[in-house]
């Protein structure tokens, strides 16, 4: 699949803000086998006064920028093309849970894709009994690695409710676990929870999702957003493959990668610090606009 991409996002303070700097992740990966970013462009309003481009830990490219003098509004706008290919449809080769760590012991890398690096809490996922026990009914099933992903995902989205009101992004996984309710974030989150709790490596997703209108109502501009779904490493010989427990799918062509990490904390699109204060409105609008080949 061919895509054109538009993200704006703005923010619009009550008191002017200065001495603003920022990091922003938010044009899609250039991924072996998985999909090509064509072409992107990142445009900042006000022009900062500094700005660099760097590579973080996970090898996602970044770009930092500062705004030295009083503004009151900042605008983010993104727009990209990227080649998605269709991924093939594998067998399970990954192990039952009791040999997962037999295979994580054999596994010496450190480098970024190191299942190693997603095994363990991290800033915004502390360990959670009660997703532990929610996902504690799996450990002695027998099932394979895989299928107790897909399980707990098929569960997750079975159990809690799509609802944009219900959490903020600063929620916490206790919090939604308890409210049953969220979006995106918070399913990803606590299955990441649920997994880990289980021994079994699991990531964050950051990118962004094709939404298609129902029958005979016109696609709504701006309407598509940023999305979230979960990585789990399966073993040696499985690999990584991901899930998106919000709509219960294996990621797939109208997946677009942004970013991986551990948590939200390292992959979020906008991240910084300003001088002001009050409050402030933010505005985000996507476009995933499908291309004929």
């Amino acid at each position: 699949m061919l895509y054109d991409l538009s993200l704006h996002m703005g923010y619009i303070y009550d008191v002017p803000a200065s001495g603003a700097r920022h990091i922003v992740r938010v044009l899609p990966l250039s991924l072996t086998n998985r999909q090509r970013l064509i072409a992107g462009s990142l445009k900042v309003t006000p022009h900062p006064d500094e700005q660099s481009n760097f590579t973080d830990f996970f090898l996602h490219p970044a770009t930092s920028i500062l705004v030295r003098n009083p503004h009151e509004k900042l605008d983010i706008r993104m727009q990209a093309r990227v080649q998605v290919e269709s991924q093939p449809v594998s067998a399970d080769f990954s192990p039952v849970l009791a040999k997962l760590p037999d295979e994580l012991s054999d596994c010496w890398s450190i480098e970024p894709s190191s299942p190693h690096h997603f095994i363990g809490t991290s800033p915004r996922l502390p360990e959670t009994p009660e997703i532990a026990d929610y996902a504690r009914q799996w450990a002695a099933t027998g099932l394979t690695v895989m299928q107790i992903a897909h399980a707990i995902c098929a569960q997750i989205h079975k159990d809690f409710v799509y609802d944009p009101k219900a959490t903020t992004v600063d929620t916490t996984p206790k919090e939604a676990f308890r409210l049953k309710r969220g979006v995106c974030q918070d399913f990803t989150h606590v299955m990441i929870i649920a997994l880990r709790s289980l021994g079994i490596p699991a990531g964050y997703v950051s990118g962004f999702l094709r939404t298609i209108p129902p029958p005979g109502k016109e696609r709504l501009e701006g309407a598509d957003a940023m999305h979230a779904w979960v990585r789990i490493w399966c073993g040696e010989t499985a690999g990584w493959i991901e899930l998106d427990p919000t709509n219960n799918i294996p990621a797939g062509t109208d997946h677009i990668v942004v970013a991986y990490g551990r948590d939200y904390s390292d992959v979020a699109p906008v991240i910084g610090v300003l001088k002001s204060y009050g409050t402030q409105k933010t505005i985000q609008a996507v476009d995933v606009i499908p291309l004929k080949q």
